[in-house]
């Protein structure tokens, strides 16, 4: 394809490296480009700030890396932007919260998160901060202490959360990739809801360090993208061990890139996943799954085997404990987190206040929103005297059990598939219930509660043409099949090649 800049914002990671590295674009140009595209698109509630000063210092610094024969690799020149749960230099931090924003508008991180750190050394441009749910507390980008952020197939419905801002500017095509975290699937949902890629490695894979925390134990960050390949090339530089947190693993990581195309034994250019076993668990494909979701979910999995995969059936028999298990431990550990936010260290102080005590609750009521507030009192009362035994420890146990039945399932085959979410996009404001809002993450909590990797897939569409994502979930550090398994599909297919109208 050419390079045209009407063309430019249509090319994902991979295509725009070869662009940059073939000299038919200069990072500088895509750039302004995009910021010009962003600005033209503003309605969409996908960015909270741009910053063109920094923006293009990095893009010029690139073209100059590559005009003396330094680039750094596939992602030098690539602009890309991160969830606003990441603290950044260049760019305020906010977690899309009025906690967070001063009279400069939000508050400014003397240092990087090691995963940007991690992109910008690899040569990737930042060009500002996305939209999501208030300190990633939510499913919807609803929660946004700003505005909804809106889903491009339909400026009606929500795009999903808590990273609905990342899934939005990918599939908007305003920039190539983002950044989000997934905590019990705001990676997954958004990028299954808006048609666009989107992994969550192992818990441990990528630094926490720098991420805003939500919940300490589950928290994870991950790329969005148009692609699995170009999902491989973010997540490649993202990862890798960090002494500055202590959750951090030291596991080598694979070439991702290269495991894409590494043949498997036995396939074939018509059979690639020749051997491949997916598993189905019984507990994905039920009544609470719509039709046009299990629908599509299935003609996926027809193409899988078509592939040269087999379907087996395995079980999850405690998936539906998963939804109270994490509605414990994901506010316990989010009370905890929280709690920092006074007003005497941490974030907003209230102006009005008549002693300590009473700044502590007017400056948490006037900074933190609905939701956070709701998960804040449930993690404070389960940690509580009297209940952390009958409600957090019993949480955990079953968490463990949770982990154990993955391992009970892949004795059995080597990933397992499902949808990501049990419908297509609801309508903005149509949920009011927040108990039956968490019934929606019932798909993607198993995997994160077990630290899983996980990713979601464009497979098709449902309801009203809105999108549905095939959730792929592997074992421990299996992130290369996880992407060799989502690239054969997306070279069968061209699902994650199709853009909103207009966009």
């Amino acid at each position: 394809m050419s390079a045209d800049r009407g063309e430019l914002h249509e090319l994902g990671v991979a295509a725009l490296a070869a662009e940059l590295a073939a000299g038919r674009v200069t990072s500088e140009a895509l750039t302004k480009h995009l910021l010009a595209r962003i600005a033209d698109h503003q309605q969409l509630g996908a960015f909270l700030c741009t910053d063109a000063g920094p923006a293009l210092r990095d893009a010029r610094a690139s073209d100059a890396r590559r005009a003396a024969g330094q680039s750094r690799g596939p992602l030098d020149g690539v602009p890309i932007a991160h969830k606003d749960i990441f603290v950044t230099t260049d760019f305020p931090s906010t977690a899309a919260s009025r906690m967070l924003v001063g009279a400069a508008g939000g508050y400014r991180s003397p240092f990087d998160a090691t995963v940007v750190a991690r992109l910008k050394e690899a040569g990737s441009v930042a060009l500002g901060k996305l939209n999501c749910d208030e300190f990633a507390m939510g499913g919807s980008n609803e929660n946004s202490a700003f505005q909804p952020a809106l889903n491009p197939w339909d400026r009606t419905r929500i795009p999903g959360g808590s990273s609905g801002g990342s899934a939005v500017a990918v599939a908007a095509r305003l920039i190539p990739a983002a950044t989000g975290t997934d905590t019990g699937g705001s990676v997954r949902q958004p990028a299954s809801l808006t048609g666009v890629t989107g992994i969550k490695p192992t818990y441990g894979r990528c630094s926490r360090f720098g991420m805003i925390a939500f919940a300490s134990s589950l928290d994870q960050a991950g790329p969005i993208a148009r692609s699995a390949e170009d999902c491989a090339l973010l997540l490649q530089a993202m990862s890798g061990f960090d002494a500055r947190d202590a959750t951090s693993a030291q596991q080598p990581v694979p070439d991702l890139a290269a495991a894409l195309r590494a043949p498997r034994e036995g396939a074939d250019a018509a059979r690639p996943l020749a051997g491949l076993r997916i598993g189905l668990p019984q507990e994905f494909f039920g009544e609470g799954v719509a039709a046009d979701v299990a629908g599509t979910v299935r003609a996926a999995l027809a193409e899988y085997e078509r592939l040269g995969a087999t379907l087996v059936d395995v079980s999850l028999p405690r998936t539906e404990l998963s939804i109270p298990v994490y509605y414990i431990i994901a506010p316990a550990e989010a009370s905890s987190n929280l709690s920092r936010y006074d007003g005497v260290r941490y974030g907003h102080r209230s102006e009005r206040y008549t002693d300590l005590l009473d700044m502590y609750r007017r400056s948490r009521s006037e900074g933190f929103g609905a939701e956070v507030k709701r998960r804040i009192m449930i993690g404070t009362y389960v940690l509580s005297h009297g209940y952390y035994d009958a409600y957090y420890l019993q949480a955990q146990k079953l968490r463990r059990m949770i982990a154990d039945d993955f391992q009970a399932a892949f004795a059995h085959c080597d990933l397992i598939a499902g949808p990501v979410a049990p419908t297509v996009a609801r309508a903005l404001g149509s949920q009011t219930d927040p108990v039956a809002e968490y019934l929606t993450d019932i798909f993607t909590l198993p995997a994160s509660l077990a630290g899983l990797p996980g990713m979601s897939v464009p497979a098709g569409f449902g309801a009203h043409g809105m999108p549905v994502g095939l959730q792929l979930i592997g074992n421990y550090w299996q992130e290369a099949a996880l992407l060799q398994a989502a690239h054969a599909f997306q070279q069968a297919t061209d699902f994650h090649l199709r853009a909103p109208e207009g966009f």
